[in-house]
């Protein structure tokens, strides 16, 4: 089922503010985080999720008759 333009704004929003708190762990030693490695793979998979509804909730494309 295609995702309405606000479902689709929403996640998009949500995808780019975890790739902004993946940008930001960048800035920060790992050994002062506990389960760092837990952290970034959650966000890694959060970010593909989202990539994934964005993908899937597209709106069916009809080939183009010529």
């Amino acid at each position: 089922m295609p995702l309405t333009k606000l479902e689709r704004e929403a996640i998009t929003d949500s995808m780019l503010k975890i790739q902004s708190i993946q940008a930001s762990l960048e800035q920060v030693d790992d050994e002062k985080l506990i389960d760092i490695e837990e952290i970034h793979e959650c966000l890694e998979n959060a970010d593909n999720s989202f990539r994934h509804a964005l993908k899937d909730g597209s709106p069916e494309q009809k080939p183009s008759k010529r």
